[in-house]
């Protein structure tokens, strides 16, 4: 989303299948919720040792998927092209994951969803516009409205289903630095995806989240609680959560990003928090609230109305 004259008024094909692609990605998050609290409730397993294993699974998934596909080169190709901004996406990717499940465990879920993904448009929004030195056009700044307000309507429609938390303060803290984080992810990936291979991408950036989050994995091998589940469904939902939450989700994320703008993906991200209320309506016969409804046309609505960016892929 950026100002009339940095993109034509018309977006072609590849940008609006970009737009797609970033939504399908947001929705494949918003399963993942329900994923890990059944994987709670049923096996013990804490939010960082699941990630751990979401990560570690993606991780396994997305290197076999590049060896049948016979571009394990490229792999070595993406670390040699920038290994700094490689490094720092999937660093990012696996911090905004801690940091938002600890925010929720602090603050409860609807404030740190509301937080967390709330000031990631507008902190890529800002950055985008004043690295190139633009004001936000009227468009952009009515879907963005439109898109936090639909945002805190879901989340205050699902406030009930998680608790409060006991440390408000603590989690709003982190509930900010999570949406800091997903915002320079985005951005960054933004960036690094216009240079190198999706594939490749999602898979040295997860590889580098997994370095990251196994610490959590050791931690509970050493500890009292429970490492992984021992139920055949809930190691499908392991599977679930390492191959479509996360390998699926940020391939589809990064691809998009080749002709979608941080700030603009970040917005159609919003469609998260949508399907994971759509999903606790028919899975878990949840009430479906006026107020839910109403935020989510409003966040359908802005999705609709943005504009992306015009940018041809680069070539893989």
């Amino acid at each position: 989303m950026t100002s009339h004259a940095a993109h034509p008024a018309h977006p072609t094909r590849s940008a609006r299948l970009g737009l797609l692609q970033v939504c399908a990605a947001g929705f494949l998050w918003g399963t993942g919720g329900l994923v890990v609290t059944i994987l709670h409730d049923e096996d013990g397993l804490g939010a960082l040792t699941t990630s751990a294993w979401r990560m570690l699974i993606a991780a396994l998934a997305l290197v076999a998927v590049t060896a049948v596909a016979r571009r394990l080169g490229s792999l070595v190709t993406t670390f040699r092209a920038q290994p700094v901004l490689v490094v720092a996406v999937g660093s990012c990717t696996a911090v905004y994951q801690g940091l938002y499940f600890l925010a929720v465990l602090a603050v409860g879920v609807s404030v740190a969803t509301v937080v967390s993904l709330g000031l990631a448009p507008v902190l890529a929004a800002g950055w985008e516009h004043a690295r190139a030195g633009t004001r936000p056009e009227r468009r952009e700044l009515m879907v963005l409205a439109a898109a936090l307000t639909g945002l805190v309507l879901v989340s205050v429609a699902s406030a009930g289903h998680g608790g409060p938390g006991d440390a408000p303060v603590l989690g709003l803290v982190l509930s900010i630095a999570s949406g800091a984080t997903f915002a320079a992810t985005t951005v960054l990936g933004h960036h690094l995806a216009r240079d190198v291979d999706p594939l490749a991408l999602t898979t040295c950036a997860t590889s580098v989240g997994v370095l990251l989050l196994a610490p959590f994995l050791l931690a509970a091998a050493l500890g009292s609680g429970p490492v992984v589940t021992t139920r055949p469904s809930g190691l499908l939902l392991l599977l679930y959560l390492g191959v479509f939450t996360l390998a699926l989700s940020y391939g589809l994320l990064y691809a998009g990003l080749r002709t979608t703008s941080g700030s603009a993906a970040t917005v159609a991200t919003l469609v998260e928090p949508l399907s994971a209320a759509a999903l606790a309506v028919v899975l878990l016969d949840e009430r479906l609230t006026a107020p839910a409804v109403v935020g989510g046309v409003l966040i359908l609505a802005a999705v609709v109305g943005i504009r992306p960016r015009e940018l041809p892929p680069a070539p893989t």
